[in-house]
């Protein structure tokens, strides 16, 4: 049976691309099939089988999303103030919550359908070879998603920066990579790129359907999907 892990579970943002439904409300309360994108990434969590413990980072319009997991005492929150540290420095800031040298990472913008996404990392992560696995889907099965995708994997896992595949925010890291950055705020992207000239950086396939729900028009395509998907 896989390992359990920490998750930590990124909300801080500001949602830019979601406005203007982010003007007065947080992206991860923003709701998809009537239910918040934070309450659709918590229920993998629950799901999975394989979560020890939850963290949840907060910042733009912090106090709604406190409010919102107000009933769930198994969620720790780490608050980002005064400044936002993207994902990295968010991550490292929230370490003495998650307490591990491996640790889980769900951003809470998209939906999901199939294999419980954090189930299959923990089902394929090797830290005697990895420091970051990352899960992916084709370019052709991202929906919502407008970029060229964002790496290219070989047969064995290890991934390199190309357009191809793309990632749907959900992955395993080594935090003790976390040591090779100096800056306080950073982007995981700089783990990822140590990762790699490490040779240490692999990704698996989602082989379900996945939704980016990063804009406004993104929320009837996840909706869509969700609902083709229970009528299977």
């Amino acid at each position: 049976m896989p390992a359990a892990f920490p998750l930590m579970l990124f909300a801080a943002g500001f949602g830019t691309r979601m406005a203007p439904l982010t003007d007065d409300r947080p992206k991860p309360l923003i709701k998809v099939g009537g239910r918040a994108l934070i309450d659709h990434a918590l229920a993998l969590a629950d799901e999975s089988g394989v979560v020890a413990r939850k963290v949840v980072n907060l910042h733009y319009l912090a106090d709604q999303i406190r409010a919102h997991l107000s009933d769930r005492p198994d969620i720790a929150l780490s608050h980002e103030t005064p400044d936002i540290l993207d994902t990295g420095g968010g991550l490292r800031e929230a370490m003495p919550l998650l307490g591990a040298e491996h640790v889980m990472a769900l951003n809470t913008d998209a939906v999901w359908t199939g294999p419980n996404p954090l189930a299959a990392l923990a089902g394929a992560w090797d830290a005697d070879r990895m420091d970051a696995l990352l899960l992916l889907v084709p370019r052709e099965r991202a929906l919502g998603h407008t970029g060229k995708g964002d790496f290219a994997i070989d047969p064995e896992g290890r991934l390199t920066r190309s357009p191809g595949h793309v990632y749907t925010g959900a992955q395993i890291l080594s935090t003790g990579v976390l040591r090779h950055v100096p800056d306080r705020v950073f982007s995981l992207n700089r783990v990822w790129d140590i990762a790699q000239s490490r040779g240490r950086l692999f990704g698996i396939i989602h082989e379900g359907g996945w939704c980016d729900v990063g804009r406004p028009d993104c929320i009837a395509i996840a909706e869509t999907m969700l609902r083709e998907a229970a009528d299977v």
